[in-house]
């Protein structure tokens, strides 16, 4: 691999290569702070291949951040499903993992020096006055009447929150900015709150708790974070990230880069509008195979190495874009079509009965036919097997190239038959198809010149496994569902599908998560939670090729 494959440029990278240039810093430190309030979604994945991957190619560090000051909404379980996602993508965080609350100490000094120095006061407006008193963009805000407090008196009230004497909303300390800013984050914004609620780091100490936007700028210099890399979303906060540490007594300043988000179609990466399908049932939970989320996506099928080469694709710029599905999916198949080892299994079942074939075969099968060193596999190979009831017609034109009543097709690995009668039920449905087959075409063409054109997969009717299989569709029926006005209306109804059929017995021990492509129909993995070797269920990753490419066309 070339330099330029392995550090794809952007301008991230460009202003770190300028800065490392021009001794600004001498080394590289990063890091990815979420919320522990949710699973992280393909949206993280790319900023996690964002920033630790920054770390890696310039030998430096990155850090894993929790950025937890919000305790009615986190929990120890969003924790650790962080942590593993990470590690699955193929990462490691630098040092110890970080939690804001570690600083929240700190954060009361640094909260207790801006009122020290007159830039920051104990108000008393309710949440709707205080939307009031902000005004909008077009209209400066007005300052509250308790923005002139003494520094004295806010140092009483704040001591007063602290120490829990003052009810939830009835007090907050805000920053003393610019009450006329065109930019309404710096109208004097709110800093710190009163929560009554347990943490999952520090218990019940803490009975106030930072903001976000003034704890993070103040992790990061304490960090010795050197670029901070964030959404666009962002942008605008930028200004009182850098007001923040210009106002406190703290030796490192660091500097906020905003990239765009990742939007991918036919989904949501709002974690709110998320939460929603997990605690309204709409789905299974946070790792539900249709889920944007990076368990998911691995419960799926997905690997860590396409969801990287996702991220690499799509790149890292300043412009808001949504990506389609197929390009997501496209990694995925791309990643498989060569690492995922073949298998067959019938989805929708027909027997089939070969009425001049003897006792039953072990016939060895390549487990890909473009990698001999993946090996091959015994599969065996009976009187009675099970194709797919699509892969039979009784009438047909030269285009369909499966089994027709009066003619040939080979089983795949197997020998080729021909159809000769069938049996229906009484609502007129096949139930039996009864063959012939030519002994002499194991691995070769009928001796006689004949063509046998059409190739079916196949599962011994004696030997094969029952299975379930789940068919995942996309989430939502429309490629923006965040802009309906009710997002779930556009809930997909055939987002999934379920299917009985049966499998090789090679599969009774599939690893779960582990792909196979299933011969002709798309690639399955079995499902990490409700598979086992007595009750088999495999997840459809993705189809062989993009059927929603043809449907827009």
């Amino acid at each position: 691999m070339s330099e330029s494959e392995a550090r794809p440029t952007n301008f991230i990278r460009q202003i770190i290569d300028a800065d490392l240039a021009s001794g600004k810093h001498t080394s590289v430190h990063t890091r990815f702070p979420p919320e522990p309030n949710g699973y992280l979604h393909i949206g993280h994945a790319k900023s996690i291949c964002l920033n630790f991957g920054i770390a890696q190619d310039y030998q430096g560090q990155c850090n894993l951040r929790f950025d937890d000051t919000n305790p009615e909404k986190e929990d120890i379980e969003y924790v650790e499903s962080i942590k593993n996602d990470v590690n699955w993508l193929g990462f490691e965080w630098s040092g110890e993992i970080c939690y804001s609350s570690n600083y929240f100490d700190k954060l009361y000094g640094f909260a207790i020096e801006l009122i020290n120095k007159g830039l920051a006061y104990v108000d008393e407006l309710s949440p709707e006055q205080m939307r009031e008193y902000r005004g909008t963009l077009v209209e400066a805000g007005k300052p509250s009447p308790y923005r002139d407090r003494s520094v004295e008196e806010n140092l009483e009230l704040f001591e007063k929150m602290k120490n829990g004497e003052v009810e939830e909303g009835k007090m907050c300390l805000r920053a003393k900015i610019d009450m006329a800013s065109p930019f309404m984050v710096m109208r004097d914004p709110v800093i710190y709150r009163v929560r009554f609620a347990d943490h999952h780091q520090t218990g019940d100490k803490w009975c106030i708790y930072p903001m976000y936007d003034f704890t993070h700028c103040i992790s990061d210099a304490l960090e010795g974070i050197t670029h901070s890399i964030c959404t666009l979303e962002f942008q605008d906060n930028r200004r009182l990230y850098d007001w923040v540490l210009e106002n406190i007594t703290i030796d490192c300043q660091p500097h906020q880069y905003e990239f765009s988000r990742l939007n991918l179609e036919y989904t949501v990466m709002s974690k709110r509008k998320l939460n929603q399908l997990v605690t309204d049932n709409l789905v299974s939970g946070w790792d539900d195979p249709r889920m944007p989320t990076i368990s998911g996506l691995r419960r799926r099928g997905f690997t860590s190495a396409s969801i990287r080469e996702f991220c690499k694709r799509i790149g890292v710029t300043k412009q808001d874009n949504t990506i389609e599905m197929g390009s997501l999916e496209s990694c995925i198949r791309d990643d498989l079509n060569t690492n995922a080892p073949r298998a067959m299994a019938v989805l929708d079942p027909v027997k089939v009965v070969i009425e001049n074939f003897g006792d039953t075969e072990v016939l060895t099968v390549a487990n890909h036919p473009n990698d001999p060193e993946m090996g091959e596999r015994q599969v065996p190979f009976s009187r009675e097997v099970y194709i797919e009831r699509e892969d039979f017609r009784e009438e047909a034109n030269k285009k369909y190239k499966r089994l027709v009543l009066g003619k040939e097709v080979r089983l795949r690995g197997a020998y080729v038959i021909k159809a000769e009668r069938i049996e229906k039920d009484e609502d007129g449905n096949i139930t039996t198809i009864f063959c012939t087959y030519d002994a002499d075409t194991l691995g070769k063409n009928p001796a006689d010149g004949r063509k046998v054109k059409g190739v079916i997969h196949w599962v011994s009717a004696e030997a094969g496994l029952p299975a379930e299989f789940r068919l995942y569709d996309r989430l939502f029926t429309v490629p923006n569902p965040a802009a309906a006005d009710d997002f779930v209306s556009t809930i997909n109804p055939e987002s999934l599908t379920v299917k009985n059929g049966f499998v090789e017995p090679a599969l009774k021990m599939a690893e779960a998560e582990k792909a196979f492509q299933f011969e002709r129909t798309g690639y399955f993995c079995a499902d990490s939670k409700d598979s086992s070797a007595e009750s088999l269920v495999f997840n459809r990753t993705v189809g062989l090729r993009d059927t929603w490419a043809k449907i827009g066309d």
